[in-house]
């Protein structure tokens, strides 16, 4: 069967990679391509049998090119139970080029994809076709979750009452056999009122069911319709067949009573652990007041444009990310950082969406609107980390694979095997139909998402982000934990402590080359230099031809010489003659020295000093306290590291370590089979924060855009680590629990179904409840406070 794909293809650099790549899938049996280097494009027919589109793509990546990969989310409807969400995933994962991640609780699926070969229509049409709804969620366009929870809410609830009223005379009855009245209802008066409940009331588990057939799989719907139909068309043929049997026209109609009442209070259940982020939605207000001239308009905030001019008045929130043009107030930024103290703002200061503002009127200029606000990148996050999967996830989804078809295989094996040692087809019957009700397979699937969700969530609201589940699940297990030095462990604000000129160099020209050097670069130690020199009022000397060696100084060009600005190790190795007794001091004192020269000349030292954190000490306590070993890196000298690393109290330090060696330092503690975790500012420190299983950047609003880190801290302390490390543990003790409660459920609830020691009454009662216990067990997680508060 002949198939023509076309994909997108990157790395190319000229012609001759274009005609690489052909001659290698053109190699492939059946495979005529054509690569257009303009488009950047492939476009590849398969006729041959064994030749798939992964094997293709595979072919392009193994020549050293990439096939770009893209990412979609998708809002999901019509899950029952796990089974459900396994049953979406598979089906998904059947495309070409396709990998998929469906959150049972969330509703939502993640996919991967590569545009050409399957397109976001094909995923939704596949699951529609399934029986099953999906809607695409696009950037910076959101569904009302409030209106989609108040629509599923009085869905539910109607549906209980229609139920609940029809059924209100079986429970009349029942109680009446408790308190020792044998009144019954006539059997076709429990007929008429039990068809009603049994195929209008409970139709939607029927549709559910069949879709979960039709599709080759089955689901706790699967489960509840076998039961209650064989209680229901037993009893329907005991009656109009006028058998002398007891009828069960009570167990089916209770089953389906209880059921629909379980299903009410665990949406409302669910729909709390979606609170965190709702709460971040509803922060950023709807309207924005946008200057139009002379005039102020109110406008929605959907129409607001990067470079608008906005009014925000005391009292309301920041409408989107800007900057202060005009004004002085506070702001309270709680819902970035987690910290309540509000900051000063004034002109050219920045400020984010959502944020309050207290007491002053603020002009802003817009410079992110829509999906481009810290807001908005914050509520991404945090979705995408809820619709993860944590590893500790996987047993129950195996679980829940094989659940409904091991459920039905014993309950037919109850069946017969009661009716051969007690000769009672009735008494068998109840049985069975117990061993169906009472198994539930959602518990298993709650257990851990929903857990995910609250504490994803709650921790966005306290300034910590985790990109994914794994984040949140690996965090608790770190054994080492390597902080990087400057703007972690210290203020990451050097300041110039002391100017050594050399013998018969003046403190000015000194100063005068430093700023020269310097004036150009954003590093801490430079824009300290910079200040303190303008401070002084040194003028800087032309300079030309900067080349600047990362870690170690910068060089340029002088008029007819040389000048140099670097650390002592940088200079001596140019060759310089250093006076190291006044190195020494200075680095023994904790500060960072840097060296100028110009020419042969050496002009003489500049030291730098960087306050730690206040909280450094006692967070590295801490965390010692727990047996994680704390490692600092730094890229100071030996003498400078080990008075830091004495007066914060790490394990161990390493010095001298330059920025792209950090990660070698991440792999070397990892190879020696430590969980590793690498905090730093998310700037220098970012392949090192990729290298590490757990990758902490510490930042304020801007650092929401880094990518490479695994747990993004909003809060710009020290302390906000173990708040992430408590909360991981706290979040991974209540999966366990839930899971616990899950399992043990079902290997006691079975057991005693098939045993004929549950009513099906009693286990559809316990059914209904085991999963709205598991979604109240992750709110207690709302309990978790922060340390640092």
């Amino acid at each position: 069967m002949s198939q023509t794909v076309s994909f997108p293809v990157g790395g190319m650099t000229c012609a001759a990679c274009a005609a690489r790549i052909e001659k290698v899938l053109n190699r492939q049996d059946g495979v005529q391509a054509t690569v257009n280097f303009a488009s950047e494009r492939a476009q590849v027919q398969m006729d041959g049998p064994e030749t798939s589109i992964e094997t293709v793509v595979g072919a392009v990546r193994k020549a050293g090119f990439t096939v770009d990969e893209r990412s979609i989310d998708l809002s999901l409807s019509g899950m029952t139970c796990a089974a459900c969400a396994a049953r979406i995933e598979k089906i998904l994962n059947k495309l070409p080029m396709t990998q998929a991640s469906v959150n049972f609780a969330a509703e939502r699926a993640h996919i991967v994809y590569v545009p050409g070969v399957v397109e976001p229509e094909t995923f939704i049409a596949r699951i529609e076709k399934a029986g099953f709804g999906a809607k695409r969620l696009d950037d910076g366009v959101r569904e009302d979750p409030n209106a989609r929870r108040i629509a599923i809410w009085q869905t539910e609830r109607n549906r209980f009452l229609l139920t609940a009223l029809l059924s209100l005379p079986f429970f009349v009855q029942m109680i009446g056999m408790v308190f020792g009245s044998m009144h019954m209802m006539p059997d076709w008066v429990q007929l008429l009122l039990a068809t009603p409940v049994q195929f209008f009331c409970a139709r939607h588990l029927y549709q559910r069911a069949w879709n979960a057939v039709r599709g080759g799989s089955a689901n706790m719907d699967v489960l509840v319709v076998l039961g209650t139909s064989i209680a229901y068309f037993f009893s329907a043929a005991v009656v109009l067949f006028h058998l002398h049997q007891p009828v069960y026209f009570e167990a089916s109609v209770s089953i389906i009573t209880l059921i629909s009442l379980g299903k009410l209070m665990e949406t409302r259940a669910k729909n709390k652990t979606s609170a965190g982020i709702e709460g971040l939605l509803q922060l950023q207000p709807q309207i924005a007041h946008v200057e139009s001239g002379a005039d102020v308009l109110d406008r929605p905030v959907a129409e607001v444009h990067v470079g608008d001019m906005l009014v925000v008045r005391p009292g309301e929130s920041v409408p989107v990310d800007g900057v202060v043009v005009d004004g002085t107030s506070e702001v309270n930024e709680a819902m970035l950082t987690g910290e309540s103290l509000p900051v000063l703002k004034q002109a050219d200061a920045q400020v984010f969406g959502g944020t309050m503002n207290a007491n002053g009127v603020l002009r802003v200029k817009a410079t992110g609107v829509g999906a481009d606000t810290a807001l908005s990148r914050i509520v991404k996050m945090v979705e995408q980390a809820q619709g993860s999967k944590a590893n500790v996830q996987r047993l129950a989804d195996k679980v829940s694979s094989i659940f409904v078809p091991a459920v039905v295989s014993l309950a037919l094996v109850t069946f017969l095997v009661s009716w051969l040692i007690t000769g009672n087809a009735s008494w068998s019957l109840v049985s069975a139909v117990s061993v169906l009700v009472i198994a539930c397979p959602c518990s298993l699937g709650l257990a851990t998402p929903t857990a995910i969700m609250v504490g994803t969530g709650l921790g966005a609201r306290c300034g910590i982000l985790f990109r994914n589940a794994d984040a949140l699940e690996q965090a608790e297990k770190l054994t080492t934990i390597i902080v990087d030095k400057t703007g972690t462990l210290t203020e990451g604000k050097p300041t110039v402590s002391d100017v050594q000129p050399a013998p018969e160099v003046e403190t000015a020209h000194l100063l005068a080359v430093a700023y020269a050097l310097e004036k150009d670069s954003e590093h801490p130690l430079a824009r300290a230099v910079v200040d303190y020199a303008m401070d002084h009022g040194v003028q800087a000397p032309v300079a030309s031809a900067f080349q600047a060696v990362p870690g170690m100084g910068v060089t340029a060009q002088m008029g007819e010489a040389l000048a140099r600005l670097g650390s002592p190790r940088f200079l001596t190795d140019a060759g310089v003659t250093l006076d190291h007794a006044v190195i020494e001091l200075l680095e023994s004192e904790g500060k960072t020295v840097v060296g100028v020269t110009l020419g042969d000349q050496l002009l003489g030292y500049i030291a730098l000093s960087d306050r730690l954190r206040p909280d450094a000490i006692a967070t590295v306590s801490a965390l010692k306290k727990s047996g994680i070993k704390v490692v600092m890196l730094t890229g100071d000298n030996q003498r400078t590291a080990s008075v830091v690393a004495a007066q914060v109290g790490v394990d161990e330090y390493m010095a001298s370590v330059l920025p792209g060696h950090k990660a070698d330092a991440v792999e070397k503690y990892r190879a020696a089979g430590s969980l590793v975790g690498m905090v730093g500012d998310g700037i220098n420190d970012a392949p090192a924060l990729a290298a590490a299983d757990v990758g902490f950047a510490i930042g304020s609003g801007s650092a929401i855009a880094l990518d490479t880190a695994d747990v993004v801290l909003m809060k710009s302390d020290l302390t906000s680590v173990l708040d992430a490390i408590s909360l991981s543990r706290a979040t991974l003790a209540k999966i366990r629990q839930n899971l616990f409660f899950a399992f043990i459920y079902n290997i006691l609830g079975l057991p005693l179904a098939a045993c004929g020691l549950l009513n099906p009454i009693v286990a559809g009662a316990a059914m209904a409840m085991s999963s709205v216990s598991v979604v109240s067990n992750s709110l207690l997680l709302n309990r978790w406070r922060p340390q640092s508060r």
